[in-house]
């Protein structure tokens, strides 16, 4: 009689360790999301790739092992790029950093290289034990009988793989955040998962090669200086959550006309500027501000600018004033990190991104009169005679939301100021116009400090978007000119002004944010390259629209021109 032997055979540890390396792996990855859903998705995604992996090996243990492992891996990265970069990770981050040399970026963090090195050394000769002594699957069975089993395996799981990465599917609310939160919150792994479907880029319907000569090949030139040397400097502001209160009917008092949206002597341009995004998103109207590109042309993946168009901008209004000698400087309310920040402006051709650590500066919480002073000191600080100077400026004052406070907290002038709303409306209007009114404030410092000297300057500013006062917004009644009516809730305001004389800009029933850099180009009366060039010419055939030019096929031909033949997107 044989005796029953109780000692645990080789292949039984390395199992049943693997399983206890799984078990840790979901408790560092999974269980470390914020919401129940948010853990079985990617609990859920887990055991569908160890269930690939192990039917692909023919091993248990090693499909566990390296299927949980490559989970824990992506949750480090993640919380390593969280840590030293102050954003999420993202799929195009896999691309960008080995475009832009992971080892040289590594280098910069000397133990994580010493990691990288040590895993690199570790990880093969412990994945083989792993194997050789591992539990192989189905070993009983002839080959023959084997195989279409694991087959049939590994396309049931990639299968349920597939089911739980459809926006419509058993996850469907999981993927049906906001692109904000899908950047910004803690649900790391959930985030970086469904970004891989919303951050595919697509580039635009363009027509052939001999259409968009026949209708560009005239920019290709560009276009002179209308100015001589020395350039003006140029400052422009992207004002958070800023438009015009008195288009709305509820704002009929004085503090709803604000001087910051009236023109003046020293305007050269000023209207209805028509964003791409609403209640947030201030990076995509960053984008298009500073690629005269909206991001919505690129697919659903355009909402993730900074980091995946970013990268492939070839020009861009800083890009184009450093080659005509100009020094590029950016301003951030937040660390230059945030929202991949950093990079995405050296991308777009600026010298420098100063973020509110080196300006001495509370993150998030100043004021717009603390922005435009830091920005005045950093130009004092790298100003050099003769050399003109592009600085841009984003602030965060307007920032939602408006209702964190009661209303009896708000100066009193602005106390219960608005009649006819809802209390919650009412709370979220008068904050806002509270805070508009240090803005306005703060602007005409602004213009003191830059406009009332002798240097040539042009000083933009404009609103990103609208805020949302938590959706109350839109139900809202304003006075809207029934062509803009489809557009209501992407209305904000741009306005340019020079202390020296020059011809006005044109205006329009409403300008696409697009078309604000080649707006501030004219304005400095600098030369300008083909790309510009090009864009001053459709903004002129297309009445200062851009998605919805009027004219068939033009931008079919523009978009051809500009990214096959002037290869501004690559």
């Amino acid at each position: 009689m044989r005796r029953l032997s109780l000692r645990p055979s080789r292949a039984g540890v390395v199992v049943l360790c693997a399983l206890a390396f799984l078990g840790g792996c979901i408790a560092l990855t999974a269980w470390q999301e914020p919401l129940p859903l948010q853990r079985a998705f990617i609990m859920a995604l887990m055991l569908c790739s160890c269930g690939v992996l192990l039917l692909a090996f023919g091993r248990f243990a090693s499909g566990l092992v390296v299927g949980g492992g490559l989970f824990l891996l992506l949750k480090s990265v993640a919380v390593l790029k969280l840590r030293y970069l102050d954003s999420q990770l993202m799929p195009s981050d896999f691309i960008y950093y080995v475009r832009t040399s992971l080892l040289d970026t590594l280098r910069h963090y000397p133990h994580l290289y010493t990691v990288g090195i040590a895993l690199c050394l570790l990880l093969p000769p412990l994945l083989y034990l792993v194997w050789r002594w591992d539990w192989r699957l189905l070993a009983s069975l002839r080959a023959s009988r084997a195989m279409p089993i694991r087959l049939g395996g590994i396309a049931a799981c990639a299968l349920g793989f597939w089911l739980c990465m459809l926006p419509a599917g058993p996850f469907a609310r999981a993927h049906s955040r906001n692109a904000w939160q899908k950047m910004s919150d803690d649900a790391q792994l959930t985030n970086f998962f469904v970004n891989l479907r919303d951050a595919d880029v697509q580039l635009p319907p363009m027509a052939s090669d001999e259409v968009a000569e026949r209708d560009w090949g005239a920019t290709a030139s560009g276009t002179p200086a209308s100015r001589p040397p020395p350039y003006p400097d140029i400052v422009q502001v992207l004002e958070e959550s800023t438009f015009d209160p008195s288009n709305y009917t509820n704002c009929n008092v004085p503090a709803c006309r604000v001087a910051m949206f009236q023109p003046d002597a020293r305007t050269r341009g000023h209207g209805v500027l028509r964003v791409h995004t609403f209640g947030g998103g201030t990076w995509v109207s960053e984008f298009a501000a500073l690629t005269g590109m909206p991001q919505d042309i690129f697919g659903s993946g355009g909402m993730y600018a900074p980091y995946v168009l970013a990268p492939n901008v070839h020009d861009a209004l800083a890009l184009q004033l450093r080659r005509l000698g100009y020094l590029t400087i950016g301003v951030y309310p937040t660390a230059a990190s945030f929202i991949n920040g950093d990079n995405a402006y050296r991308a777009y051709g600026f010298d420098h991104l100063y973020g509110a650590d080196e300006l001495g500066l509370e993150e998030w919480e100043e004021s717009d009169a603390q922005m435009f002073a830091a920005a005045k000191r950093i130009y004092d600080k790298l100003s050099k005679p003769g050399q003109p100077v592009f600085i841009m400026i984003l602030t965060l004052n307007q920032h939602g939301p408006h209702d964190h406070q009661p209303m009896d907290k708000l100066p009193a002038p602005y106390r219960n100021l608005l009649r006819g709303l809802a209390p919650g409306m009412a709370l979220n209007f008068d904050t806002y116009l509270s805070r508009l009114h240090d803005s306005d404030v703060a602007m005409r410092g602004l213009e003191r400090a830059f406009l009332d000297r002798p240097q040539p300057t042009v000083l933009v500013h404009f609103g990103d978007h609208q805020p949302s006062f938590n959706g109350g917004i839109r139900k809202l009644e304003r006075s809207t000119p029934p062509a803009l009516a489809p557009y209501r809730d992407y209305l904000t305001y741009y306005m340019v002004k020079s202390n020296f004389a020059g011809t006005p800009l044109p205006a329009y029933p409403m300008l696409d944010i697009a078309f604000l850099p080649g707006m501030v180009l004219q304005a400095a009366g600098v030369p300008t390259d083909a790309y510009f060039t090009a864009s001053r010419e459709l903004r002129t055939r297309c009445s200062g629209l851009y998605d919805d030019c009027a004219i068939p096929g033009v931008l079919d031909s523009y978009h051809a021109w500009t990214i096959n033949r002037l290869h501004v997107y690559q």
